[in-house]
């Protein structure tokens, strides 16, 4: 999973973090955006479609409904790092 999350690096990758605002102010990944999961729905027009997007959360699980969600609404160049944590540049 790391060499993925890294080829995406490599490629100008958005990282979002789908953690609350809270969690994300405790330690994030360098150049990431918050963008609670709760409010993902509202705000993800937001989010260019053309750039290949990482999304994380704390241990993968909302990372993974953002990420189903976004494949619904045509996003097609996502993966989810799980942690925010594995999502971090090398």
């Amino acid at each position: 999973m790391k060499t993925l999350i890294d080829q995406y690096h490599s490629k100008g990758a958005l990282v979002i973090d789908v953690r609350s605002p809270e969690e994300f102010k405790e330690g994030h990944c360098a150049n990431s955006i918050n963008i609670p999961l709760q409010v993902l729905e509202a705000r993800y027009l937001e989010i260019d479609k053309n750039k290949h997007i990482i999304v994380c959360c704390a241990s993968g699980g909302r990372s993974g409904m953002a990420l189903n969600f976004l494949k619904q609404k045509g996003f097609e160049n996502i993966i989810n790092a799980g942690s925010w944590i594995n999502a971090q540049k090398t």
